[in-house]
C-alpha cells in the first residue's frame, strides 16, 4: 500500500466531518447545531526517509511521524565529503 507506514503499518481511516452552524450558548446564542455529516479520510502524515537498516543498507522509506520521533527507525547517517587536511586548524606562523 502506498499511503501505508512501513514500519508500524498505519494507513488511512475513514471518520465524519460535522458541519455546525450557530452561536454558542456560554457565547450569548442559542446553541449551535449540526447542519450536515459527511464521511472523509483521515490520512497518515508520511514522510519519505532515507534509512539505515540493520545490515547497514541504506533504503527510502515512507514512514509516519510518530515512528520517527520514537525512534522506530535511525536515520541515514551523512558522511562529510571533504576535510582539509591538518584536522581544520590554521597553521601557526612562527
Amino acid at each position: 500500500m502506498a499511503r501505508a507506514c512501513e514500519v508500524c503499518g498505519k494507513g488511512p481511516e475513514m471518520g465524519n466531518s460535522v458541519e455546525t452552524r450557530g452561536k454558542a450558548k456560554y457565547l450569548g446564542g442559542v446553541g449551535t447545531k449540526i447542519t450536515g455529516i459527511t464521511r472523509r479520510k483521515f490520512k497518515p502524515n508520511l514522510q519519505k526517509v532515507r534509512v539505515t537498516l540493520p545490515g547497514g543498507t541504506n533504503k527510502t522509506m515512507r514512514v509516519c511521524t510518530q515512528c520517527l520521533r520514537s525512534g522506530a527507525v535511525t536515520k541515514r547517517v551523512h558522511v562529510a565529503p571533504f576535510r582539509l587536511p591538518g584536522g581544520g586548524e590554521k597553521a601557526k606562523a612562527s
